[in-house]
């Protein structure tokens, strides 16, 4: 089984509708993050805190869109969302793995709007 650490991006692509992110690796494996995903998982530190403790819920993104996709260095890129957050930087790596286990961490977050009394459509943040 290859590294997929070691996987490296050979076309991120932005479609019109800006609600997905399509990233394809050099394996051949095509990844479509959905902007509300890849926005409730962003490894900034308002998202995620400096501790899992500290790491928040966000609600009401069920229709963010992505307005920008800037490349950091030659590791990662800085996603700029339509609600102004734009401090996550997303690693290679950290693409990767959010497409190989998108359906278990979306499902993860319904899990946890639900107990923290937050749904898709209504901001807020616990």
């Amino acid at each position: 089984m290859p590294d997929v650490t070691l996987a490296w991006p050979v076309e991120i692509r932005l479609p019109k509708d800006r609600r997905t992110l399509r990233v394809t690796f050099d394996d051949g494996r095509t990844f479509d993050l959905s902007a509300e995903l890849l926005r409730v998982t962003s490894p900034s530190a308002e998202v995620q805190g400096h501790s899992e403790a500290e790491r928040k819920t966000v609600g009401g993104k069920r229709n963010v869109t992505i307005l920008s996709v800037d490349s950091v260095g030659n590791y990662a890129v800085r996603i700029g969302f339509d609600d102004m957050h734009s401090t996550g930087i997303y690693s290679w790596a950290f693409l990767r793995d959010l497409g190989e286990n998108a359906k278990r961490r979306f499902q993860q977050y319904l899990d946890d709007l639900q107990a923290k009394g937050l749904d898709r459509d209504r901001p807020g943040i616990r």
